[in-house]
């Protein structure tokens, strides 16, 4: 379900609409990003275009994008995908709900690999899932993260961002050294104000907004 991109947000303000969501709502953070990569997961397939035999790579970092990613690895395989898994932070660096999701994805026997940039190989996907980096970021992109975004952008396949494109200024739109070139954006609740603002336009794409569960009240 998607919901009217009716205003952009700030790094802040969406991280106070998720604040207010888990402390005030009582919404366990992890059903927040459940919502969100089954959500992501069905833009990826929109992309793919009902293609079958269509294998994904989904390139994840530590924090909660790197776990939307695996719940949109979890569901990309419910739908009969090879799903490919690439995790580019060492394993014992996740925790949280992130933890939670990579920990079913494992359970589930998903093809999980520890993978630094120079081991990314794209040539069999038909998709690449962005994963590395959230709207958190402000400071300029750190390795591995920085070598892994240079290989996707390289690698001539379609790239959906997961929230943001990796690297890109979720309030200025700036590129923070360096960014994937997305073709489309699952971006969560609201769209960001980066999106519309410097170099956000080029690199995010189609932005499709996706409905995470937040109650409608912290949005309007």
């Amino acid at each position: 379900m998607q919901v009217p991109a009716v205003r952009h947000v700030t790094r802040e303000q969406i991280r106070e609409v998720d604040r207010i969501a888990i402390e005030d709502y009582a919404m366990p953070g992890v059903i927040l990003m459940e919502n969100a990569g089954r959500g992501a997961a069905n833009v990826a397939l929109e992309m793919l275009g009902g293609k079958e035999d269509a294998r994904v790579a989904i390139v994840c970092g530590r924090g909660n994008n790197g776990g939307d990613g695996f719940v949109v690895a979890r569901h990309l395989h419910n739908h009969g995908l090879a799903v490919t898994v690439h995790l580019c932070s060492p394993r014992d660096k996740i925790g949280g709900d992130a933890l939670i999701n990579l920990q079913i994805a494992e359970k589930m026997r998903l093809d999980i690999r520890q993978s630094a940039p120079g081991e990314l190989d794209f040539s069999g996907s038909d998709l690449i899932v962005d994963a590395l980096l959230g709207t958190g970021l402000s400071g300029e992109v750190r390795e591995p993260y920085a070598s892994a975004i240079q290989v996707i952008n390289a690698a001539g396949k379609p790239v959906l961002a997961i929230d943001i494109p990796s690297g890109l200024d979720a309030n200025t739109g700036e590129v923070l050294g360096r960014c994937v070139r997305a073709d489309r954006t699952a971006t969560f609740a609201l769209p960001k104000t980066g999106f519309t603002r410097n170099r956000g336009p080029e690199m995010t794409g189609q932005v499709t907004v996706v409905d995470i569960g937040v109650p409608r009240s912290i949005l309007e």
